[in-house]
């Protein structure tokens, strides 16, 4: 149970910032949702990071459930990306809707490998090149 605990203050922290995000950043005219692509982008690259160096015996369960599940869970939006995409369809923006998909995807593969490198050279880990920092 106190798991939940946990994962609701992380939850908290993660959807102020994703809310301080979107009202710094509010959708323009041109209707591109610039807000959730850069918080999906910051998550992923967060993410990526978090998970490669919150390794066992470092960091505590607890935290590990507060900041990857609560914060990084609330924090980043599927279903706001996904909406936005039927959104764009529908008012046919079928361009920007394929922008954003692709985008949103490379973007996100991307930015979560180089915070796994991240992490690694902050561990003292070998990358997959076998260069260790």
């Amino acid at each position: 149970m106190k798991e939940i605990f946990y994962i609701g203050i992380g939850g908290i922290i993660g959807t102020f910032c994703r809310y301080g995000i979107q009202l710094w950043m509010p959708v323009t005219n041109e209707g591109f949702p610039w807000a959730v692509l850069l918080i999906n982008a910051i998550g992923s690259l967060f993410l990526g990071w978090f998970f490669t160096i919150a390794v066992p015996g470092k960091i505590t369960p607890q935290l590990r459930l507060a900041i990857g599940t609560g914060f990084t869970g609330a924090f980043t939006t599927f279903s706001t990306f996904t909406l936005d995409i039927v959104r764009l369809s529908e008012e046919g923006m079928w361009v920007k809707a394929v922008v954003y998909l692709v985008v949103s995807l490379l973007a996100g593969l991307l930015l979560c490998a180089l915070g796994m490198k991240l992490g690694q050279r902050m561990l003292g880990k070998p990358t997959q090149d076998g260069v260790a920092p």
